[in-house]
């Protein structure tokens, strides 16, 4: 059974090799598909609040980040990222992630949770952020460049904690 705990700097690797071929389909996240090992070392560990990975049998499955949305009146609004490795989709991880982050982010006192881009075509995570309550705030019109189907709506989904 998988278990969450916090990221270790050591992890990255092994989260280097669930982040790099998600960016590089360009499909889910604004990412350039290009992102550096560095860059990405940056954007998911060093300047967020918390790092988690999502662990079975010693190897990492998913990951995910919460940091603050916004600072000063806003920073009781926290963001998350998640990523589930390809071999490892289908099997709950999504669910589990955004559960124990939605925990996570009520004992850092955050009061809401934010998605800010959430691809429509990305329908997968659409439908599963619903189901766990977060509704669409507003939509972005050709807010996301796929890299297949150009142009298309990005939703901002948002849940009160």
């Amino acid at each position: 059974m998988a278990q969450i705990r916090e990221a270790l700097n050591q992890d990255f690797d092994q989260i280097w090799k669930i982040f790099q071929p998600i960016v590089v389909k360009g499909e889910t996240y604004p990412y350039p598909r290009n992102t550096s090992k560095e860059e990405a070392f940056r954007l998911w560990i060093k300047e967020v609040h918390k790092t988690f990975i999502c662990v079975e049998n010693n190897e990492i499955l998913g990951t995910y980040y919460l940091k603050q949305n916004q600072v000063g009146q806003g920073s009781h609004v926290c963001n998350c990222g998640y990523m589930v490795s390809a071999e490892a989709r289908g099997k709950g991880l999504g669910t589990l992630m955004c559960q124990h982050s939605q925990k996570v982010a009520r004992e850092l006192n955050y009061k809401a949770m934010q998605f800010n881009l959430v691809v429509v075509s990305n329908v997968q995570a659409v439908n599963l952020w619903s189901k766990l309550g977060f509704e669409t705030a507003g939509k972005i019109s050709k807010g996301f460049q796929h890299p297949t189907l150009g142009y298309v709506d990005a939703l901002v989904m948002y849940k009160w904690l």
